[in-house]
């Protein structure tokens, strides 16, 4: 017979697609189920990975490679437009059995860019790469680079011309739903995963193009390893999403696994600490998906939606969007 402890510690993968003021009646009922096949789709890649027995972090990049392809998502291809109508990309990977991690910033023109971060981590003593020079590293790694064009679609131009018409700043993923009379809802949102594996070790991956209407350069927690991505088989695999400059000021998933290694605190409890306390009392908002060592997974956020679901090896993805629906784990 299979015990509920056993039954957590199945190789497990967790994905998240963004938080934002998403409501019931700004997501029609055809875009939701648009964004669940993706989720859906993205926890089988990474599953199918977990099922061969391959590890968490060919799990996370190829849940994440696959939400970079869809364009529902805030990553890859459908990647927000910035303030001078370009794309920049950020993208981050983190094993938790060696503490190894690849990142890139302000890439333009890699179709995954969780990929290039990974070809960081594999290929090179750095962590972080940034512009052209990892743009070359990319293409140097068998990734054949794409046109800008690749990236856009006219749904994010309009999100654009809509923000500036508005003069409304910067927008968080999936905030833009708020403009009801908006011809292009913001329904998208930075990605990310992680996950457990049969040999006990977690990683983390995280992918985003950014804010619309971001100043060129700017760069948020997504590549930044504790910020927006942390893992470690001591404590927790973690990715973030949300408003980057508050995540990157209380280093938010490190500061999570830190709760749970020198802490004592369970997964669940130190992510609420984290987005109901530390990120809120700096007026931040957003969410995180974690998971532990003993396969416990937790996603809070504090926003009124977050795009996520999760999956055991051999069953059956489960996703949610909205604060008042669940999943297991």
């Amino acid at each position: 017979m299979t015990s509920a402890t056993d039954e957590r510690r199945r190789p497990v993968i967790v994905v998240h697609g963004g938080a934002g003021t998403l409501t019931r009646d700004l997501l029609p009922t055809e875009l939701r189920r648009e964004h669940e096949a993706a989720l859906v789709e993205a926890l089988r890649a990474g599953e199918r990975v977990l099922a061969r027995g391959g590890s968490a972090l060919d799990a996370v990049v190829a849940a994440v490679a696959a939400l970079e392809d869809a364009p529902q998502f805030n990553a890859g291809r459908g990647a927000v437009f910035t303030a001078d109508g370009t794309h920049e990309l950020d993208a981050s990977v983190m094993d938790g059995r060696t503490l190894r991690a690849g990142a890139v910033a302000g890439v333009t023109d890699v179709r995954n860019p969780v990929l290039a971060a990974r070809a960081v981590m594999t290929r090179t003593p750095h962590v972080l790469m940034a512009g052209p020079a990892a743009e070359r590293l990319a293409a140097e790694a068998g990734l054949a680079p794409v046109g800008a064009e690749y990236f856009a679609t006219e749904l994010r131009r309009a999100q654009l011309a809509e923000a500036k018409v508005r003069d409304a700043g910067m927008l968080l993923d999936h905030d833009a739903l708020s403009f009801r009379q908006s011809k292009a809802p913001d329904k998208y949102g930075t990605v990310g995963a992680v996950a457990l594996d049969a040999h006990g070790d977690l990683a983390a991956a995280t992918s985003t193009g950014g804010l619309t209407n971001k100043l060129p350069g700017r760069v948020g927690d997504s590549p930044l390893v504790g910020a927006g991505v942390y893992a470690d088989n001591r404590s927790v695999a973690a990715s973030a999403t949300g408003q980057g400059e508050r995540f990157i000021e209380i280093a938010g998933c490190h500061r999570l696994a830190m709760l749970v290694e020198l802490g004592g605190r369970g997964v669940r409890d130190a992510a609420d600490e984290v987005i109901h306390r530390a990120l809120a009392e700096r007026g931040g908002r957003g969410g995180i998906i974690a998971v532990d060592a003993m396969g416990r997974v937790a996603m809070p956020f504090n926003t009124p939606g977050m795009f996520r679901g999760v999956m055991r090896v051999g069953g059956e993805g489960r996703v949610a969007i909205f604060d008042d629906e669940t999943t297991e784990g």
